[in-house]
């Protein structure tokens, strides 16, 4: 049966749940629980289907929420089925203008009484799940780090930090299956544990958080490694008489083997959402093992950033070490005979060395700079060279106009010397 309703509100939307029930022969329909899933518009199909198949297991009243834009008046619509495939009842509200930012002033009306609350996000969610106001209305707030199309990791490392009782991801209860065999490896060949190595794509929350729970459980060093996928590929424990490995190339069946014994095929398939969200269910108290998870995770990431900033420091005074060296060397050499002007001077003659430009702007200008310099310098040499020329010519001429004066004022004398001795002598 499915019901529409527009420009309503939560009160008839119980009234209409409530006809629907009696209509179907089936006042009360023995729900556990009340299913809330915040979604969007691309996303809530497949995110109610899967609901609708954890309604089967748990029978629930799944409340679907789409946020719309904000602008505008406040409006809402919603669409109510019952039975469908399922054994609970579905309600699917869509919220615009300023209702969209007050959404748990529709949702709360509508909660079974006297039942737990659970909220799910499966795509994008919010920071910290307690506090919002959804949120602050269920017991469970279930969270999915690898929906996240960018930050993954970052997305789950925010989900640690801001932990508080009753929160989970989903990236936590795909590790159930490994965390099971893992603790049979343990069972089957009790050995000291040195060290480790979990292998899985780049960026996998879940991988982070099997790394810190094993840190965790064994008091000990787990390295992560980069494989191809499909998610995680293999687990690896050294032990002094051989490695603990469950290796799972395909996603689907993995090879189990400890010390000793023959290697044993295990299947380990990927589950789907439904079969998460179903375990999850099954548990309504927090979870004490995921909360010291997620505090290791902080503490491994806070050790990794400390390290970091460590690294970035000494990186940094080595900079400035090699910087004060540079300061107290020796003077440089001279401009290079490409940087000496025409007329023999050196475009920082005098000036000292000359600062590095700090920029690709501020050394082009100086390029343009020393370039003008240069023509200048060379038009001034030419200058000189032409006055110098010419000075030359100059004082050539006057010296060979006063050499044949000279002359030719001894000659004169030289004469008249002549003409009074043959005076004298007649």
């Amino acid at each position: 049966m499915s019901i529409e309703l527009t420009a309503t509100n939560a009160s008839q939307i119980a009234s209409a749940l409530i006809r629907a029930r009696r209509e179907a022969g089936s006042p009360t329909m023995g729900m556990v629980l009340t299913f809330v899933v915040v979604a969007d518009e691309g996303e809530h199909y497949d995110a109610l289907k899967a609901a609708r198949a954890v309604s089967r297991e748990h029978p629930s009243r799944v409340i679907g929420v789409i946020r719309r834009s904000a602008r505008g008046p406040a409006n809402l619509d919603a669409e109510i089925r019952i039975g469908d495939g399922s054994s609970g009842e579905q309600v699917l509200l869509r919220m615009s203008g300023e209702l969209a930012h007050h959404p748990e002033s529709v949702v709360l009306p509508l909660l079974l009484p006297d039942s737990p609350t659970v909220i799910w996000w499966p795509g994008k969610h919010p920071d910290d799940p307690a506090t919002d106001p959804l949120g602050a209305l269920a017991q469970r707030r279930i969270t999915d780090a690898a929906a996240i199309e960018r930050n993954r990791a970052a997305a789950m490392l925010t989900q640690a930090a801001n932990y508080a009782p009753g929160n989970t991801d989903l990236s936590w209860t795909r590790l159930t299956p490994w965390r099971a065999l893992l603790a049979a490896a343990l069972d089957q060949y009790p050995a000291a544990i040195t060290g480790g190595v979990v292998a899985a794509e780049r960026i996998n929350p879940s991988a982070d958080l099997l790394t810190a729970w094993l840190s965790n459980c064994l008091d000990v060093e787990i390295l992560r490694q980069v494989s191809k996928g499909p998610g995680i590929t293999a687990v690896t424990l050294s032990t002094g008489g051989g490695e603990i490995e469950i290796a799972r190339p395909d996603g689907r069946l993995a090879e189990f083997s400890i010390p000793n014994a023959p290697k044993r095929p295990v299947a380990l398939k990927r589950r789907d959402i439904a079969e998460l969200l179903a375990e999850e269910l099954r548990r309504l108290d927090p979870d004490d093992v995921y909360e010291d998870t997620v505090k290791t995770l902080c503490e491994k990431s806070d050790n990794a950033r400390a390290l970091t900033s460590r690294q970035v420091a000494a990186r940094k005074a080595a900079v400035d070490e090699a910087a004060a060296r540079v300061g107290t060397a020796p003077p440089q050499p001279g401009p290079r005979e490409d940087d000496v002007d025409a007329d023999g001077v050196g475009p920082t003659e005098g000036a000292g060395p000359a600062a590095k430009p700090a920029t690709a702007a501020a050394y082009t200008a100086e390029a343009s700079t020393r370039s003008t310099a240069k023509r200048s310098g060379a038009k001034q040499g030419a200058a000189k060279k032409g006055a110098t020329s010419k000075s030359s010519t100059t004082r050539k001429s006057a010296t060979t106009k006063r050499a044949a004066t000279t002359k030719g004022t001894a000659k004169a004398t030289s004469a008249k010397r002549g003409t009074a001795k043959r005076t004298a002598s007649s």
